[in-house]
């Protein structure tokens, strides 16, 4: 018997040792040396060194003077991610998008009739992205620069410069990460403030 429960013992603990030891101690190194910021949660910090999140959570943010993300059917809770798995046809969807696109056009008069980017009225998969789309985030610059006391011109240069294109130029859409554009119009609206003294 013993014959037979030896090399099955040496097998599992080899495929242990180089499964669940090794490898993942070799991927985490390679990680850590390659993409140290990645493998850390692509945290962002403010000017002082305040950590105010990271770049691949989403984060709510009220006010006019800030740049708004999408909706989140979990209020951006990140150990709660998940959507509402509403179908097109479903009725509790149809009434919140509706809501939504009510209080958009309230927040920014500015857009009259012209259609809503979609992004801002629908949740992401996760709930938690923190992008949104160029054109959503130049809806919001009327808004945000009467809020500042900013002009338009500087606030839509903020969104262009905050404007990630597809990756490699292939993949993926352009996209405005919403918690960097808010921390560089904050330092713009400081920086604005500390000229005027």
């Amino acid at each position: 018997m013993f014959e037979q429960v030896g090399p099955a013992l040496r097998l599992s603990l080899v495929t242990f040792v180089l499964c669940g030891i090794a490898y993942p101690l070799a991927m985490t190194g390679i990680a850590q040396a390659a993409f140290p910021h990645q493998a850390n949660g692509s945290l962002i910090q403010a000017a002082d060194g305040t950590l105010v999140g990271s770049e691949l959570i989403g984060q709510k943010f009220t006010g006019p003077e800030w740049f708004h993300g999408r909706s989140s059917s979990i209020d951006y809770k990140a150990e709660a991610s998940g959507a509402s798995n509403y179908g097109p046809t479903n009725k509790a969807l149809f009434d919140r998008v509706a809501s939504e696109s009510k209080v958009v056009r309230a927040e920014n008069p500015t857009l009259g009739n012209r259609p809503i980017p979609v992004d801002l009225l629908t949740t992401s998969g996760s709930g938690l992205d923190p992008h949104i789309t160029p054109a959503s985030a130049l809806l919001q610059v009327p808004r945000v620069a009467r809020a500042r006391g900013l002009t338009e011109d500087k606030v839509r240069r903020l969104v262009e410069a905050n404007t990630d294109r597809p990756d490699l130029g292939l993949f993926g859409e352009s996209r405005v990460n919403v918690l960097k554009l808010n921390l560089s119009l904050a330092a713009a609206a400081m920086s604005a403030r500390s000229s005027e003294r």
